[in-house]
C-alpha cells in the first residue's frame, strides 16, 4: 500500500516540479501530504486474500519455469 502512495507522490508531484534544494523538495513532499490528507480516501481491499496467494503462487511456479542463466 506504502508502494502506491510513493508512487503517486512520486508521479503526480516529484516528477512534475523543479526543486532547487532539497528543502525545496521536503516542502513540496510536505505540501502534498497536507493537501493529499484533506480528503483522505481508503483503501479498500477487493480480493480475497486466499485469491491473492492463489495468485503468488501460479507466478512463482512461472518463474520457477524459467531456466537461470
Amino acid at each position: 500500500m506504502i508502494e502506491r502512495w510513493v508512487r503517486d507522490i512520486t508521479q503526480n508531484r516529484i516528477r512534475n516540479g523543479v526543486f532547487k534544494s532539497v528543502e525545496q523538495l521536503e516542502q513540496a513532499i510536505r505540501d502534498y501530504i497536507v493537501h493529499h490528507n484533506v480528503d483522505p480516501v481508503s483503501f479498500d481491499w477487493t480480493n480475497k486474500a486466499e485469491d491473492i496467494l492463489e495468485k503468488v503462487a501460479r507466478a512463482r511456479a512461472c518463474l520457477n519455469k524459467i531456466p537461470s542463466a
